[in-house]
C-alpha cells in the first residue's frame, strides 16, 4: 500500500534520509557554472562526464581557500550532502575544496592553445589593422541572443549609417563550432565587408567552448577580412580571441571599437576643415594686404611718370655737357701725348745728324762698340737712307 504525502511531506522524508546517511563525503569532479556574488559565497556546479550536482560554499569556509575557483577546474570537495528545501533539490554543502587537476576541457584548452601557438596563429605580426572608416560590418552570431541586441543598440546610437549583416549561427552545443566557421567562409565570399564581428554573450567555459574549438580558430586566420572576437564578458577568454585581429570585451564594446573608427575619422576631418578653413582666411587675407600694398605702390609710381618727360629732358641734357667735356678732355690729352712721342722719338734725332747702327737692316740698334770685332757688317741708317759697312777696327 503506497503512502500518500504531500511534497512538503516527501521532501522532508527525502531530506533525513539523505542527511543522516551522507554527513562526510568527499567528492572529485569538474566545476562548472562559477558564481562568487557580494554575498562572498561560492555557488558551482560540481561534474564528470556522466552526472553533476549543485554545490555551495559558504564564505566562512572559502576563506581557507588559496586561489578563487574557475570553470573548468578539477577540484576534490569534502563536506555534507542536503536537500534544498525550497527548491526539492539535493546540493552538496563543500567544507573544504582542492585542486584536484585541470579538467578535461581545460586541459584541452591548453593543448589547442599551445598547438596554435607554435603555427604562429596567435603572432602580433599577422594581425591587421581595422579600417579607418568602415561602411559594412559582418555579424556571425545567435538571431536571439543578447549580443545581437547589444551591437544593433550601439551601432544604431553610434553609427547609424553603417550597413550591417547578421549571419545568424548556434553559439554553443553540437555543430555550433562548424556552423561559425561555415558562417565566417560564407560571409568572406559575400564580399564588400570591411570587417567581421563573431561572438556571443558570456557563460561557462562549456557554453563558450564552441569558440575554442580548432575549426572555429582556422577560420578566423584564413579570413581575408579583419575580424573582431566578442566572446563573453570581460573576464571570459577563448582561443578566438587570440587567433582574431583584435579582441573586444564584449560584443558591446566591438560595436563601439567599429564606431569608434569612424567617430575618429569624422573628428578627424572636421578638424581638418577648421584647419583647412582657417589657413585659407589666414591666406586669403595676407593676399589682400599684399595687393593693398601693390596698390599704393603703383600709384605711387604712376605720379613719378607724370613727371617723366620732363626729367628725361633734363638728363639728355646734362647727358651731352658730359659727353662734350670728356671729349675735350680726351683731347687735350692726346695732343700732350702725341707731342711727348714726337719729341721722344729717335728718328727725330737722326735729323741732328746721328746714325743708328744695327747687325741686321731695320734691326735693333747697337749701344757697345764692344759688342763688335773687325770684319763684322753692319748697317747704318741715317735720317733718309742706309748704307751697309764692315769695321776695320774697334776702338773700345
Amino acid at each position: 500500500m503506497s503512502l500518500k504525502l504531500t511534497v512538503s511531506g516527501l521532501v522532508a522524508l527525502l531530506q533525513e534520509v539523505v542527511e543522516t546517511n551522507f554527513v562526510s563525503v568527499t567528492v572529485e569532479g569538474e566545476i562548472s557554472n562559477f558564481a562568487a556574488p557580494a554575498s562572498g559565497h561560492w555557488y558551482f556546479t560540481l561534474k564528470d562526464s556522466g552526472s553533476q550536482l549543485r554545490a555551495v560554499m559558504f564564505r566562512n569556509r572559502n576563506r581557507l581557500v588559496a586561489s578563487l575557483p574557475r570553470d573548468g577546474m578539477q577540484v576534490v570537495c569534502s563536506g555534507s550532502v542536503t536537500v534544498y528545501v525550497a527548491r526539492g533539490e539535493m546540493q552538496l554543502v563543500v567544507d573544504g575544496l582542492t585542486q584536484g587537476g585541470q579538467g578535461q576541457l581545460q586541459a584541452a584548452f591548453e593543448t589547442l592553445k599551445a598547438k596554435l601557438a607554435s603555427e604562429g596563429l596567435f603572432a602580433m605580426e599577422r594581425k591587421r589593422p581595422l579600417p579607418s572608416s568602415p561602411q559594412s560590418v559582418g555579424i556571425v552570431t545567435s538571431a536571439t541572443g543578447a549580443a545581437i541586441h547589444d551591437i544593433l543598440n550601439v551601432m544604431g546610437r553610434r553609427a547609424p549609417d553603417v550597413r550591417l549583416l547578421l549571419r545568424p549561427v548556434k553559439v554553443q552545443g553540437d555543430g555550433a563550432a562548424e556552423d561559425i566557421a561555415e558562417a565566417i567562409r560564407e560571409l568572406n565570399q559575400y564580399g564588400g565587408l570591411d570587417v567581421l564581428i563573431v561572438g556571443r554573450g558570456g557563460g561557462s567555459l562549456e557554453d563558450l567552448w564552441a569558440f575554442n574549438e580548432e575549426i572555429v580558430a582556422r577560420a578566423i586566420a584564413e579570413s581575408e577580412v579583419p575580424v573582431i572576437s566578442a566572446v563573453g564578458h570581460e573576464t571570459d577568454f577563448t582561443i578566438a580571441d587570440l587567433v582574431a585581429d583584435l579582441r573586444a570585451p564584449t560584443p558591446s564594446a566591438a560595436a563601439e571599437l567599429v564606431a569608434k573608427n569612424r567617430q575618429e575619422l569624422e573628428a578627424h576631418l572636421d578638424h581638418l576643415i577648421i584647419r583647412l578653413q582657417s589657413r585659407f582666411e589666414q591666406s586669403l587675407t595676407l593676399v589682400t594686404e599684399r595687393l593693398a600694398g601693390f596698390e599704393g605702390r603703383l600709384k605711387r609710381i604712376a605720379l613719378d611718370f607724370k613727371g617723366l618727360p620732363d626729367d628725361v629732358d633734363g638728363l639728355e641734357q646734362r647727358l651731352v655737357l658730359a659727353m662734350s667735356t670728356r671729349m675735350r678732355q680726351f683731347t687735350d690729352r692726346l695732343g700732350m701725348a702725341a707731342g711727348l712721342l714726337e719729341t721722344l722719338s729717335p728718328l727725330l734725332q737722326l735729323d741732328r745728324g746721328y746714325v743708328i747702327a744695327s747687325r741686321e737692316q731695320g734691326g735693333a740698334g747697337l749701344v757697345s762698340a764692344q759688342a763688335l770685332s773687325p770684319g763684322d757688317q753692319l748697317w747704318l741708317r741715317f735720317s733718309r737712307g742706309q748704307v751697309r759697312a764692315r769695321v776695320e777696327e774697334v776702338d773700345s
